[in-house]
């Protein structure tokens, strides 16, 4: 059995897991397509993803169905989905006449909507009814409608030809084929790349001449200089559109396809004048071939870092105005960084630099932001309570990183036991996602700016997951230093408010739906009823209980079917989730008079005269017993070697002045036998773990020395540090490889120790005691 089939074995049982569960339902088929939109979405294929399912007179004439559908924040692109799903134990080839037929339907389901009003032959009540409606009758859409992207989704393995692109109502239709095989890669690779022929790019060949930048070739990357058409540009901005921008980018600076004036006037007026007013493109690809004529050929995985609006501009004035842009010619600077583990990091770099006239900050390229990796540290080592519903910890796993949930739980769980206890402890309906954590955190309590603008809201959840996490981001992540264990308590309440709301409101299946918007009144309700009672929802209780009171619960469901109908009623456009999206439809949702009482959760606030009493868990809470461990290795270190770690801390420039002075007085009070204050240890104690970290075999002259000054070496004998064996040592490095409690150069010390390159000395274990007694805090069960 390859990857590919155990990969479909596991996307088969994660459907069927899913169908039995009480919290999703629905049909195979339609969880299949949530998955795999999902991917997409993580994957930036698409966003603000809706899965409605719709079909009609299905073998006859017009025949139609849609799986879901997508629609992109500047309405240039519209997504649609159908779903080719198999039942069988095994992957299944699909012929090219089913996918035919699937592009057939779903595209004449956007022929029907665009052309024929079919909104108007469907119930309002149906999710997909507001797609329809869209389609026929929101001038914003029309008018800004670039392409759509017809994604044929399938769980069989397809091998043919894709369908041809077809064009409806001036709209160009793009078809792609997802098969097992490609969700495969998606799942690993977490994106799939941008390839292009030029030599037959949409049926048309593009001269693009090219040179290899000098003296630039290097480990790294490899730099090209090019030119390229307007028209080249315009064909690419097409087909690809924002999916051209690199994500992260795009995310951040919230990418529109909008005109720059600037760029129309000289495209209008001065065509000529386009290659000396304009800066050109920065991009990047992964591999690039030229042929004899040093012209570009291929080009794979190309991303522009900067230049985005000036490819946009000259697509919409191309567009718009009718302007032939065949005569205009934009400078292209490619980084071509063949090295596929630095890929990331560089590409995100160059976006970073290449985008300075921006206020970007370096965290916001990546999910390496400090904050978001001390969610994650806390995610890896807080334990949920003993409730009267579970007998037993359980973590609320973090997930920062795409795929990091399922990497854990194949590296723990060998066996079909191992599975079962990574699975309690660490449970699939308690992972969250960067922007599950977003949505959770902005939809709780909105944040004001100047003239009290609203710059988080349950508007901007509603506005959908890219532009949501860059507000997060943004706005609303405090700096890492704020992050402690309250903050992860309350971020869990949070979540858990936010998932009993959508329980609540209900699916279609279930008789006590509201309605049909769930994306909607959950986020907003969960706000207005923070607004109402002035921040004072006792989140700590919810964590404790890992759950929220009966009454709380009713308490949210009457507040959701009002907020639910009050923005249908108010609404001054059928598009209700568009409306939805707006800044006065919140306002106007805070200013109306609710029918409650505050009286019915008051147990559910907190009680000012008596508030909750919460700990801050710090890596500085030492027990008395490591407080004593610590002195007994410092003065293990005789005062001559205290002078000596200072002169090389002063030679290596790893020590300024005052930390060469620390060095002097713990040499003082080591050679008079004084007491430590707590600022000495402290100082003494980051002198040590310095030498650990840059020099350790400096630390290796303390016996000799005190053999030389006839003082004790065994000072370690007969201590605590006893209990450090290589066993301990090996069960804590493969502990914290995954929790990453400890810093690098401390778990490879034991690594390297583990690993025979170092000797277990009885001052190495002194230290990897200090070590243990952190991993416990942790969560590390030592015995």
């Amino acid at each position: 059995m390859n990857d590919a089939e155990k990969y479909y074995q596991s996307f088969q049982q994660e459907i069927i897991a899913l169908q039995e569960s009480d919290d999703e339902g629905g049909s195979r088929e339609q969880l299949f397509t949530r998955i795999a939109v999902d991917m997409l979405a993580d994957a930036g294929e698409t966003e603000n993803t809706t899965i409605a399912y719709d079909e009609k007179d299905l073998g006859k004439r017009g025949q139609h169905k849609i799986n879901g559908y997508a629609v992109s924040d500047n309405y240039e692109t519209v997504d649609l989905f159908i779903s080719i799903y198999k039942t069988d134990e095994t992957i299944v080839s699909i012929p090219k006449a089913d996918i035919d037929r699937a592009a057939s339907l779903v595209t004449n389901f956007f022929r029907k909507a665009t052309y024929n009003d079919y909104a108007s032959d469907i119930d309002e009540s149906r999710p997909i009814f507001d797609f329809a409606n869209q389609l026929a009758t929101y001038d914003e859409l029309k008018s800004n409608l670039v392409r759509v992207n017809a994604f044929i989704l399938t769980n069989g393995e397809y091998k043919g030809n894709l369908p041809q692109n077809t064009e409806i109502n001036g709209v160009q239709v793009f078809y792609q084929v997802f098969d097992i095989n490609k969700l495969y890669l998606l799942s690993e690779n977490s994106r799939l790349p941008i390839e292009i022929d030029f030599n037959d790019f949409g049926g048309e060949r593009f001269v693009i001449p090219c040179m290899p930048a000098s003296n630039t070739n290097n480990d790294s990357y490899k730099a090209y200089l090019a030119i390229m058409s307007g028209k080249c540009l315009y064909k690419l901005y097409e087909q690809y559109g924002a999916r051209l921008l690199e994500q992260n980018v795009r995310s951040f600076l919230q990418f529109t396809g909008k005109i720059n004036k600037g760029i129309r006037d000289t495209i209008k007026n001065e065509p000529h004048m386009f290659f000396a007013f304009n800066n050109g493109i920065a991009a990047t690809a992964d591999h690039i071939e030229l042929d004899e004529n040093n012209q570009i050929s291929k080009i794979r995985n190309l991303q522009i870092v900067n230049g985005g609006q000036t490819t946009a501009s000259i697509y919409t004035t191309a567009k718009k105005d009718k302007v032939d842009v065949s005569d205009i010619y934009v400078q292209v600077k490619f980084s071509v960084i063949e090295n596929h583990d630095k890929y990331s990091d560089i590409v995100s770099q160059i976006s970073r630099y290449s985008n300075t006239q921006n206020k970007v900050n370096d965290a916001d390229f990546s999910a390496n932001n400090p904050a978001l990796v001390a969610i994650e540290k806390l995610s890896r080592y807080v334990l949920s309570p003993i409730t009267p519903n579970t007998n037993i910890h359980t973590h609320w796993f973090f997930e920062r990183a795409r795929g990091q949930y399922k990497t854990l739980r194949s590296r723990e769980g060998f066996t079909k036991a191992q599975r079962v206890a990574f699975d309690k402890k660490y449970p699939k309906e308690q992972v969250f996602t960067k922007v599950e954590l977003a949505k959770y955190i902005n939809a709780y309590q909105e944040v004001l700016g100047g003239y009290n603008k609203i710059i988080i809201g349950p508007n901007i959840v509603v506005r959908g997951n890219e532009k949501n996490y860059a507000r997060f981001i943004n706005n609303n992540l405090p700096d890492e230093k704020k992050i402690n264990n309250i903050y992860f308590e309350d971020a869990v309440a949070k979540a858990i408010l936010f998932k009993t709301a959508e329980k609540r409101y209900g699916t279609r299946k279930n008789d006590y739906c509201i309605g049909e918007l769930r994306q909607v009144a959950v986020p907003y309700t969960i706000s207005l009823i923070n607004y109402l009672t002035d921040n004072k929802l006792d989140l700590y209780k919810i964590w404790k209980n890992q759950c929220i009171t009966d009454t709380l619960s009713d308490f949210i469901y009457d507040m959701m079917k009002q907020v639910n109908a009050f923005i249908i009623d108010k609404s001054p456009i059928t598009h209700y989730i568009e409306w939805a999206k707006k800044d006065e439809c919140w306002e106007l949702v805070k200013q109306h008079e609710w029918n409650f009482n505050i009286e019915e959760i008051k147990s559910d606030l907190i009680d000012d005269t008596n508030p909750p009493k919460r700990k801050i868990l710090t890596d500085d809470d030492s027990s008395e017993e490591e407080e004593k461990h610590k002195e007994v290795l410092l003065r293990s270190i005789p005062f001559a070697l205290w002078k000596k770690i200072g002169e090389w801390g002063r030679d290596a420039g790893f020590l300024d002045m005052t930390k060469q002075g620390w060095a002097s007085d713990v040499a003082f009070i080591i050679k008079n036998n004084r007491p430590f204050s707590s600022r000495d240890k402290s100082h003494a104690m980051f002198l040590f773990e310095t030498v650990f970290k840059y020099n350790p075999e400096l630390l290796g002259e303390a016996d000799t020395i005190a053999e030389s000054e006839s003082q004790d070496s065994k000072v370690f004998s007969n201590s605590s540090s006893e209990e450090i064996t290589l066993e301990l040592i090996k069960r804590m490095v493969d502990w914290d490889r995954r929790k990453r409690v400890l810093e690098d150069w401390k778990w490879k010390a034991m690594n390297d120790v583990i690993s025979g390159r170092k000797p277990l000395t009885d001052r190495m274990k002194y230290v990897f005691y200090l070590n243990l007694e952190l991993l416990k805090k942790k969560g590390f069960e030592g015995d």
